[in-house]
């Protein structure tokens, strides 16, 4: 026996005479079907081979050393940025008076257009150490011998600390500031940009009308109205870089209306989540953050207890949430194409059969007549 012959009784795929193949209607329908099909599951396996997958883990939150970074875009649509403190402290105590870096302050009319004639100023948070030797006179108001006011700021605190009132236009530092009345408060808006990045713990940071300072561990603005109508629009808040997909900046265009003549105090309760996304095209983790929500407004024209302004209130989850890009391989790119072909092809020949068949049946019966 040739060894060709011993292959031959190997062949798993014989091939039919065509003299006893039968090529039907029904047969050619089944195959231009099965064959589109073929090709339209192809095709959704290319762009799935060629598109990576999003998978998701969670797992104990266990980074160091990172600091939260916080991005704000916020605009206070009645009142002048000449009289919004921004303050941020956390758990710690670790308190920041009128956090300015980093932070822009863009003057608004009330229609929400930009005052073009004023540009955007960074405002800094603490004043700059003072290159005089001399030390300026606090006016009765001093601590110590010691003690020196070089600016004007130092002078406020200092009488604020005693509690004493304070004409302005009398202390050397403060001429030049605060010519402004607080009528002017309410005749422009505000739009507030930039971000802070502060210790990685549970705390909070607001928008308050007033200048902002301490006196024995109580934090107090300096505002002399009751009514403050706050009606403010967060153009974008999130914690980290923005990612579209995920849930990084849930109150980007919310807008808050608040009636005349009505101070409130609006609370933002944030539930931040670590997350870290890493894309297969660089590899490079970015660490970012999403978070979830919960408002509650208070109305204070009723004498409750509060101060108007806009606080956000934030902690952090122990857990973190990873997503990671994953491309299929191409084993098991190839290995679902097989299937695909086979499996259709496979019904498909079930199908033809049965439709055979079945119109054969039908034709015997008809060519008999006992098919009424």
């Amino acid at each position: 026996m040739k060894f060709a012959d011993v292959l031959r009784r190997l062949d798993a795929y014989p091939r039919t005479l065509d003299d006893f193949s039968v090529r039907t209607v029904g047969g050619a329908a089944v195959t231009i079907i099965s064959s589109s099909i073929i090709s339209l599951l192809i095709f959704l396996e290319c762009l799935n081979y060629m598109r990576p997958t999003l998978t998701e883990e969670l797992f104990v939150d266990t980074t160091r050393n990172h600091k939260l970074r916080i991005n704000l875009d916020v605009t206070l649509h009645n009142l002048a940025c000449n009289y919004i403190s921004l303050d941020a402290m956390d758990s710690s105590g670790d308190t920041h008076l009128r956090v300015d870096h980093d932070v822009f302050k863009h003057r608004l009319d009330l229609d929400g257009e930009p005052l073009k004639e004023t540009p955007i100023k960074e405002i800094v948070a603490v004043s700059p150490p003072n290159k005089n030797s001399t030390c300026g006179s606090c006016y009765g108001a001093e601590h110590n011998a010691t003690h020196c006011c070089n600016t004007c700021e130092d002078v406020l605190d200092a009488y604020r600390i005693r509690k004493w009132n304070m004409q302005v236009d009398k202390i050397e530092q403060c001429k030049g500031k605060y010519k402004r009345t607080d009528e002017d408060a309410f005749k422009e808006g505000c739009r507030i940009q930039g971000h802070l990045e502060v210790n990685r713990m549970a705390g909070s940071f607001h928008f308050a009308p007033g200048k902002s300072f301490s006196i024995r561990q109580f934090h107090i603005h300096d505002f002399q109205f009751t009514n403050v109508k706050l009606s403010h629009t967060i153009n974008h808040l999130s914690f980290g870089e923005k990612i579209e997909f995920a849930k990084t900046h849930p109150l980007d265009g919310l807008r808050v209306n608040v009636e005349e003549s009505k101070s409130e105090m609006f609370n933002y309760y944030l539930k931040i989540v670590p997350t870290l996304y890493e894309r297969h095209s660089d590899g490079k983790p970015i660490y970012t953050n999403q978070f979830s929500v919960t408002r509650h407004r208070k109305d204070l024209t009723d004498r409750e207890r509060g101060m108007p302004g806009i606080f956000f209130s934030y902690e952090l989850s122990p857990l973190m949430v990873k997503y990671a890009e994953r491309h299929v391989s191409f084993g098991h790119f190839a290995t679902n194409c097989c299937s695909i072909i086979g499996g259709v092809f496979t019904v498909a020949g079930i199908l033809a059969v049965v439709l055979n068949n079945s119109l054969e049946a039908i034709q015997r019966k008809l060519e008999v007549g006992k098919l009424s």
